[in-house]
């Protein structure tokens, strides 16, 4: 009985070493293989973590450069802002600035036109006053000029400028009377002695006329304010109708001079 035994264990020995042999390394394979797991399970979330920390901070640092890029151009727009602001501030002292001047150019021009009407006023008067006193030639047509001057005065449409310039254009126009040699057809007289007559105006020194038969030659005497026949002037005023016609030379006249007066308005 017991070497039957025996071999059966002999025979069966074998079988058991390495059944041991394969059970061992998986007893001993089961408790690494999990360790195994749970450190590649470990590593997952740590990488996992890992890149959401890096994600966090790629965002965190994103918002930083962006929060830096918006501060530089909010100083750069401030700076911007302040020079602006500085040149308004220069335009407006420099607005205010003129707008005090104009204002003051405003009241100067009131205070000139307060000033200048009134002088303007005596001009055209003394202008109506010297012609009425002068000698007559031309007189409707000064007549006429003067009471022009007057009823422009009186008009709101027209500028104090334009009103000044006109007063100087007939001021002047009178002045060139006294320069002048000239001769032009006028009545003289009224009513049945009126007679249509050449006047011969030298200046302001001579007025003459001859009828246009050249039968009656005369002259105005400023003493009696009045017109005067004297034929003796006839050659004297067919030779100054001459030169004004340039149909002859310029010479010597014989004319009638009066003697200065004193006029007093």
């Amino acid at each position: 009985m017991t070497p039957f035994k025996t071999k059966v264990a002999a025979a069966a020995g074998p079988r058991w070493v390495h059944l041991l042999v394969a059970i061992v390394p998986a007893m001993l394979a089961a408790p690494a293989g999990a360790q195994l797991q749970e450190a590649l399970t470990a590593q997952v979330q740590t990488d996992q973590a890992a890149a959401a920390n890096q994600k966090e901070i790629d965002g965190i640092r994103d918002r930083t450069q962006d929060a830096a890029g918006r501060y530089a151009q909010a100083m750069a727009d401030a700076d911007s802002l302040e020079r602006y602001n500085r040149q308004l501030d220069e335009q407006v002292k420099s607005q205010q600035t003129e707008i005090a001047s104009i204002q003051k150019q405003l009241n100067d021009i009131e205070t000139t036109n307060r000033e200048v009407q009134p002088l303007m006023q005596q001009m055209v008067d003394t202008l109506d006053q010297f012609v009425k006193l002068d000698v007559p030639f031309q007189l409707e047509e000064r007549e006429t000029r003067v009471q022009g001057l007057k009823d422009m005065m009186s008009r709101a449409d027209v500028t104090i400028s334009e009103k000044y310039r006109r007063i100087l254009e007939a001021y002047q126009i009178e002045l060139e009377y006294g320069r002048t040699l000239s001769s032009y057809q006028g009545r003289l007289g009224t009513g049945a002695d009126a007679r249509t007559v050449e006047f011969v105006q030298l200046g302001r020194v001579s007025l003459l006329y001859r009828t246009i038969d050249g039968s009656e030659t005369g002259y105005w005497d400023a003493t009696k304010k009045a017109w005067v026949p004297d034929n003796t002037y006839k050659d004297s005023v067919e030779l100054a109708l001459r030169v004004v016609r340039r149909e002859g030379a310029a010479e010597l006249l014989i004319v009638p001079v009066q003697a200065p007066q004193e006029v007093r308005s």
